[in-house]
C-alpha cells in the first residue's frame, strides 16, 4: 500500500516535532538521512528478534495441539475409547463450530483488549484443554473437551495475523507473516516425531500412550504464562529499544497505514459490511474454503492415510514426518519468492500446481510407495500456498475494522473447509479414497484458478481507481483541507482500500 506524497511528507515532518512521554525532546531531528536509515534498520531487526520467535512458537503449538489427534488415532485413541468412525469424525468436527463462531468477534475486540493480554490468555486456556484430552475415557468426554478447545483457539490465528501485522508492518514487505505460517509445516513434522517417542510411554501411570500425546499440552500452558511478560501490544511497549527507535517505528507504521494517524477509525458495522461486499475478499473466501478442505484433510488424516497404505503404526508416525518436512522447505522458499517478487498470485498459483500433480499421482496409481511419494507434492501444494494467500487477504483491506473482518473471514472460510475435510476420509474408502482425492484435486485447481482471477480483478481495480481519482475524492474537498489534513484523513478512513492512493497487492 502506498500513501500520497503529501501524506508522507506530513508524517515525516511531524515525527521530528514529537516529544517523549517524559517530556524529553526526540533526537531524531539531529540525525542525517543516512543515520536515520541505519537506526531504522536496527529498530526493525530488534523488533523482529523480540516478536517473531514468540509468535512463531504460538503458531507451532496451536497447530500441533489441534492436529495431534491424528497421531493419537494411529496410537490407539479410537480403539481404546471404543469409538466408531462416525464418532471420531464428530470429535474432529465439533472443534470447528465454536472455533469459527469465535473468530470474527475476537478479532474485532482485539483492538480494545490488546494482544499482550488476549493471546497469552488464549494459549494458557487451550493448553489446559489439550492436556485434558489425555484424561478422557469416553467419546462424550473427548467431544466436550474439543468443543472448548475450539472456543479458546478460534481467535488465535486471525488475531495473531492481524496484531502481528500491526506490530510488524514496519518490517520488510510481509515476509514475516509468511514466516509465522511456515511454522505450521514444522508442527506436522514435529507431531509425527513426538508421537513416535511419546507412545513408548504406554502404560506409564496407568495411561495409554496416546494420552501422553495430549498431555504435552502442559508445555503450551507454560508458554502462555511466559507470553504475558514478553508480548507487546504496540511498538512503543517493546523492551530493549530506545525512544528514537520506537519513534521511527511509529513513523513507518503511520506512513504505511494512513488511517492510524487519526482518531476517526471507530468501529462500525458498515466497515464489516464493506468487507463482506468486497469482490476480492469474497473470492479469496472461496479460495480459503478450498485450502481448508485440503489442508486439514492432510493435517488430520495423513497419519491414517500412511497407516492404511500398509505401514505399521510406529513406522507410520515416522513416515508422516517426511511430507511435512519437505513442505517446510517449499513453504520457506515460496515465502521468500513472494517477498522478492512483491507478488502473491504467481507464487500461490505455482505452489497450488504441486497439489494438482500430487493428487493426480495418487488418483492414477496403486503402489503404496508411489502413493506415499505423492504426499511430498500434496502437502507442500496446499501448506506452502497459505502464507502468500493469508498475507494477500491482509494486504488488500483497509482501514482497521475492514481488515480485521477480512482476515477473520479468511480463517472462517478455511475452517468451514476444515469441517468438510473431517467427513472425507471414512475407513471403508481406504486406501484408495477415490472420491476424496477427486474432491481435493478439484479444490487444488480452484485455488490455482481463483488466485489468477483475483490478480486480474485487482489489476483492473487499481487502473480504475487511478482513472477515476478526481471523481472518487471529489466528496472530500481536499483542496479545502486545513493544516491538520482533516478531509484527507476522513477520505482514508471512509474509502479505505478504495482510496485512489491505496494500491492493491497482486
Amino acid at each position: 500500500m502506498s500513501s500520497s506524497p503529501q501524506e508522507k511528507k506530513l508524517v515525516d515532518e511531524s515525527v521530528f516535532e514529537q516529544a517523549s512521554e517524559d517530556g524529553s525532546t526526540s533526537k531524531l531531528a539531529s540525525l542525517d538521512p543516512v543515520e536515520l536509515q541505519i537506526l531504522e534498520r536496527k529498530a526493525v531487526r530488534r523488533l523482529d528478534v523480540v516478536i517473531l520467535p514468540m509468535i512463531s512458537m504460538f503458531y507451532l503449538l496451536s497447530f500441533l495441539d489441534r492436529a495431534n489427534i491424528g497421531n493419537a488415532r494411529v496410537a490407539g485413541l479410537q480403539k481404546n475409547l471404543g469409538m466408531t468412525d462416525h464418532q471420531y469424525q464428530i470429535c474432529i468436527t465439533v472443534l470447528y463450530v465454536p472455533y469459527i463462531l469465535a473468530e470474527l468477534p475476537a478479532n474485532l475486540l482485539l483492538r480494545k483488549i490488546g494482544p499482550r493480554y488476549l493471546m497469552p490468555s488464549l494459549l494458557t486456556a487451550w493448553g489446559t484443554m489439550v492436556a485434558l484430552q489425555g484424561l478422557v475415557s469416553s467419546f462424550a468426554g473427548l467431544a466436550t473437551v474439543r468443543a472448548f478447545l475450539g472456543l479458546v483457539e478460534g481467535p488465535m490465528f486471525p488475531g495473531w495475523l492481524f496484531s502481528s501485522q500491526r506490530l510488524r508492518h514496519v518490517l520488510f514487505f510481509d515476509f514475516h507473516d509468511g514466516v509465522d505460517l511456515i511454522v505450521l509445516q514444522l508442527s506436522g513434522a514435529f507431531s509425527g516425531l513426538l508421537a513416535a517417542a511419546i507412545v513408548k510411554m504406554d502404560g506409564l501411570g496407568g495411561r495409554p500412550g496416546w494420552a501422553y500425546i495430549f498431555i504435552e499440552g502442559a508445555f503450551s500452558v507454560l508458554m502462555g504464562i511466559l507470553g504475558f511478560f514478553i508480548i507487546p501490544s504496540t511498538p512503543q511497549e517493546v523492551k530493549f529499544m530506545s525512544l528514537e527507535m520506537k519513534e521511527l517505528l511509529a513513523r513507518r507504521l503511520a506512513r504505511d497505514n494512513p488511517t492510524l494517524r487519526n482518531n476517526q477509525d471507530d468501529f462500525s458495522f458498515r466497515e464489516v459490511a464493506r468487507s463482506l461486499k468486497s469482490p476480492h475478499v469474497l473470492l479469496l473466501f472461496a479460495v480459503f474454503y478450498g485450502i481448508g478442505t485440503v489442508l486439514y484433510g492432510q493435517a488430520l488424516f495423513l497419519p491414517s492415510i500412511v497407516n492404511q497404505l500398509g505401514f505399521s503404526p510406529n513406522k507410520t508416525q515416522l513416515l508422516s514426518v517426511g511430507p511435512f518436512a519437505g513442505g517446510f522447505f517449499v513453504t520457506l522458499l515460496g515465502a521468500i519468492w513472494s517477498d522478492r517478487m512483491e507478488s502473491r498470485a504467481i507464487p500461490s498459483m505455482v505452489i497450488s500446481l504441486l497439489g494438482v500433480i500430487g493428487f493426480s499421482i495418487y488418483l492414477t496409481t496403486t503402489g503404496k510407495f508411489t502413493r506415499y511419494g505423492s504426499l511430498f507434492f500434496t502437502v507442500p501444494g496446499v501448506y506452502a500456498a497459505v502464507p502468500p494467500l493469508s498475507a494477500w487477504m491482509s494486504n488488500n483491506s483497509e482501514p482497521h475494522y475492514r481488515r480485521a473482518t477480512s482476515i477473520a473471514l479468511g480463517f472462517v472460510g478455511t475452517n468451514c473447509g476444515g469441517i468438510m475435510s473431517t467427513w472425507l476420509f471414512p475407513t471403508k474408502d481406504a486406501p484408495n479414497y477415490r472420491r476424496t482425492t477427486i474432491i481435493n484435486l478439484s479444490f487444488s485447481i480452484m485455488i490455482l484458478v481463483g488466485s489468477g482471477i483475483n490478480a486480474v480483478l485487482l489489476h483492473f481495480k487499481n487502473k480504475e481507481k487511478i482513472k477515476k481519482r478526481d471523481e472518487i475524492l471529489a466528496p472530500y474537498h481536499l483542496e479545502l483541507d486545513d493544516d491538520k489534513g482533516t478531509n484527507a484523513a476522513r477520505a482514508w478512513v471512509e474509502l479505505g482500500d478504495r482510496h485512489p492512493d491505496f494500491k492493491y497487492t497482486l
